[in-house]
């Protein structure tokens, strides 16, 4: 895998986070499976590679890498809005965390915590669920740029719902990080385009 392509792989996961959030929002439901991938990846701290933040591949980013090739491609007829508007905002957020010593202090204390909760309860227990939505809240949410999520209602009103959506937020935060780590830019996302499209494709072919 190349550079840019591990750097894909993070940033498809930032996107697969909002794709997520985005259909919590709108219908009350996620794949097991994929809520697995993104919590998890908020556990792994030394990883040998990228695809191991994620289970070791990247089947469960597959709507996260359309959600992100819809909008390198910019057709207006395929474009995922609500999932691109997530993203977007959960790297401008993250620039915001890494000033943050304290926090970043904080959030890897509480992980640490949640990660024996997970050893007892696993990833998708609704304790552990509530913990992750419960650090976003300490964290992230006490900033002034705040992610405004859209959707039903009634979906958005559910307390277990509301729950999954901050603990992907959070997930979505820890990969737009380990984005920046490996070298994304905000700005390639304007003037590369079309290189991460020839990247992305065959990542997107794999799966």
């Amino acid at each position: 895998m190349t550079p840019r392509q591990e750097q894909l792989v993070a940033l498809g996961a930032v996107f697969e986070s909002a794709y997520l959030v985005d259909r919590i929002a709108k219908t009350g439901l996620a794949g097991e499976a994929n809520l697995a991938c993104m919590l998890g990846s908020l556990l792994i701290r030394n990883p040998e590679d990228t695809l191991e933040i994620f289970g070791g591949d990247d089947l469960n980013l597959r709507d996260g890498y359309r959600a992100l090739a819809s909008a390198l491609e910019r057709n207006p007829q395929s474009l995922q809005r609500e999932p691109l508007r997530y993203s977007l905002a959960l790297v401008t957020l993250e620039r915001q965390l890494d000033k943050r010593s304290d926090m970043l202090q904080h959030m890897g204390q509480r992980l640490d915590q949640i990660q024996l909760q997970v050893q007892h309860l696993g990833l998708t227990h609704e304790s552990v669920i509530a913990a992750f939505a419960s650090l976003y809240e300490e964290t992230l949410s006490t900033f002034r740029q705040r992610i405004q999520v859209h959707g039903e209602m009634r979906h958005l009103q559910n307390p277990g719902n509301a729950a999954k959506i901050r603990a992907l937020l959070l997930a979505g935060i820890r990969s737009a990080r380990l984005w920046r780590q490996l070298g994304g830019h905000r700005w390639q996302l304007v003037f590369s385009r079309r290189k991460l499209l020839d990247d992305l494709y065959p990542l997107m072919r794999r799966i």
